[in-house]
């Protein structure tokens, strides 16, 4: 009589748990970021999915050894956990049988080892190559992306919103890391095992793995339901939490206001809703799978059943209903992982042609073919000549202008807001192309200068200066460090900025957080100052530099610009015409056009449109 062996020890929960908890992490992860439409920029194209799987593939290419040696790891990996039950059944029989022999358990034990050793140290190898080769194709990924922005034009820039250009730079990239390093890997890995599972499976009993075929398809089927539905579930809920963390950005940033009207209990009642929308978001989340956890569990289950009862009928061993029952758990846990994988490759893709749509975007302002670059010895001659320009279409902000600003001349230009006087300005470093006209500085074209060679010709000091998180130092140097500390404090003590730097802690390292907030706005304008001055440009654009700081600052300032007149060619726009009237010419900008120009004396003298500006500004004052 055959004897069965006792299965009290063996594991008969289904090894699933971690696919499930994998599965919810894999969803909850591919839901951080959703392709709403406040990402798309303007251009974005439906790319054919053939045309965008060989584009994403091409990324490959340059990795393609490592890839294909980690294919060879992986077979290799398959072969040898597909062969580790057959071993566990010869044990199981020899067990069952009347005559244990005691060196077939003893063999095929340390073989089983050996396999299993093997097998991890194939796994560790893979996953570090393709790790490896993946981050690398990533890191390439990322810089063409951000070199590609770094040449697009304000225009664009304008158009495109920055949390579209930073997802598509971290996020995107990242999934797509996500494509090359695991989930292609995972699906050859996956199906190969499916069918060596199934294979072996067949030639241990042919009638029970074609039983076996309707629980695995049972669960694959489920899966692929459960995973959209949940998907679904965990989209509302992010869009809850998100709802509720911009909420409670804006109350309170604002809390003093709400206080202030006694608008407590309203605010409370609008908290109140969307908590409310969070937690019933949550609780459909926990509801599916309060469904489809106890389902799974009874199929697996049903199926371990119906290997037993099927098993003893059709006369297997207990050495094969053992193998049946550990090729169970490495067949059900592919194709469960198969439907996330699917879904995952879907969303890569989606993500590579959101990147592959970006990287297609062609730069506006860009050298041209033949470009040169300046002459060294620039005199900071600027003339315009019939210039046109205008963001979009014919909504012309420039009409017909031109104007010749000698070199070293100081140069102020005014007008009313929207007038195009920041534009002038911006079209002269080539921040935008005009539609019409030339710019020539020294008699050369600007559009067939190079773009790199003219704006290091220029220096910029702007109204609102933006300062990188680091220190004084890197700010003012913005990183080159071919740059002494005495040219670096020359600089400051040349545009007064040396009498605040002198009393920081740290000096010039000390520190600056984000956007300089730890520094007054005279302070920033001081560093943007001796930033500009140390880079020593033949052409100075200010832009309303003086504006919003404080009396005693502006008074350094003043002096500052006084000693930077001597420079090179300045070019200022400011809207208290107090502080240009020593200008060499002044330009008046009215609607797009120039309505007059001279010193400010002569203007004055013209009773002109620069003489209603003056006297307007005089009057308010007073």
């Amino acid at each position: 009589m055959q004897r069965w062996p006792s299965f009290r020890n063996l594991n008969l929960k289904w090894k699933g748990g971690k696919t499930e908890q994998a599965q919810y992490r894999k969803i909850m992860a591919d839901c951080e970021f959703e392709f709403d439409e406040k990402e798309k920029l303007k251009g974005d194209a439906k790319i054919p999915t053939g045309r965008l799987l060989l584009r994403t593939l091409s990324y490959l290419k340059p990795e393609w050894k490592a890839f294909t040696f980690s294919m060879l790891l992986i077979v290799f990996n398959v072969i040898l956990d597909v062969l580790l039950p057959v071993y566990v059944e010869k044990i199981t029989d020899n067990l069952s049988s009347s005559l244990i022999d005691l060196k077939l358990i003893i063999t095929s034990a340390v073989i089983y080892m050996l396999i299993s050793l093997f097998n991890n140290v194939f796994v560790y190898v893979e996953s570090m190559i393709l790790q490896r080769a993946g981050q690398k194709i990533i890191y390439n990924l990322r810089m063409d992306v951000f070199t590609h922005i770094e040449g697009m034009s304000q225009n664009q820039f304008t158009e495109m919103p920055v949390g579209s250009l930073v997802t598509r730079v971290t996020s995107y990239t990242q999934s797509m890391s996500d494509l090359f390093t695991n989930v292609v890997v995972r699906v050859i890995k996956n199906l190969m095992t499916v069918v060596g599972v199934y294979v072996i499976m067949f030639f241990i009993n042919r009638q029970l793995a074609l039983i076996m075929i309707v629980p695995v398809t049972v669960i694959f089927v489920s899966s692929l339901i459960f995973s959209k539905a949940v998907g679904k579930r965990f989209k509302e809920e992010r869009k809850n939490v998100s709802d509720l963390n911009s909420f409670l950005n804006e109350n309170l940033s604002g809390m003093n206001i709400i206080q202030l009207f006694n608008r407590q209990e309203k605010k409370l009642s609008e908290f109140d809703e969307r908590n409310q929308k969070l937690r019933r978001s949550r609780f459909n989340v926990v509801k599916l799978f309060g469904i489809y956890r106890p389902f799974v569990t009874f199929v697996y289950i049903g199926s371990v059943a119906a290997i037993f009862w099927f098993g003893v009928k059709l006369g297997l061993t207990p050495g094969g209903i053992v193998a049946f029952y550990l090729y169970l758990g490495k067949f059900f846990n592919p194709v469960q992982e198969l439907t996330d994988q699917l879904n995952s490759i879907q969303k890569a893709l989606s993500a590579s042609e959101r990147l592959f749509n970006l990287l297609d975007v062609e730069p506006e302002v860009r050298d041209r073919p033949g470009a040169v670059d300046l002459d060294e010895n620039l005199k900071g001659r600027i003339e315009f000549r019939n210039v046109w320009f205008a963001y979009e279409g014919e909504d012309w902000i420039l009409k017909d202008v031109s104007f010749v600003i000698e070199p070293g001349q100081t140069c102020a230009f005014v007008g009313a807001t929207g007038a195009g006087k920041t534009t002038v300005l911006s079209l002269i470093v080539r921040n935008y192309e005009i539609q019409k006209g030339q710019i020539l500085i020294d008699g050369q074209d600007i559009s067939k200068v190079k773009i790199k060679s003219l704006r290091r010709a220029a220096g910029q000091m702007l109204q609102d200066v933006f300062l990188f998180s680091g220190t004084v130092r890197t700010n003012i140097t913005l990183h080159d460090d071919t740059i002494s500390d005495e040219r670096i404090r020359e600089a400051c003590r040349y545009v007064n900025a040396d009498r605040f730097i002198d009393n920081l802690p740290a000096g010039l390292d000390e520190e600056v957080i984000e956007r300089g907030e730890n520094l007054s706005q005279g302070q920033r304008q001081l560093l943007s100052f001796a930033r500009t001055v140390l880079h020593n440009p033949k052409i100075l654009i200010l832009d309303e530099a003086t504006a919003n700081i404080d009396t005693e600052t502006e008074v350094l300032i003043q002096d500052s610009l006084e000693k930077i007149r001597g420079i090179g060619t300045m070019l200022v726009v400011a809207h208290r015409l107090s502080t240009i009237q020593h200008a060499d010419k002044i330009i008046v900008i009215k609607d797009g056009t120039v309505a007059e120009s001279g010193t400010h004396q002569e203007l004055l003298s013209a009773h002109g449109y620069y003489y209603k500006l003056y006297t307007l500004q005089f009057e308010n004052r007073n």
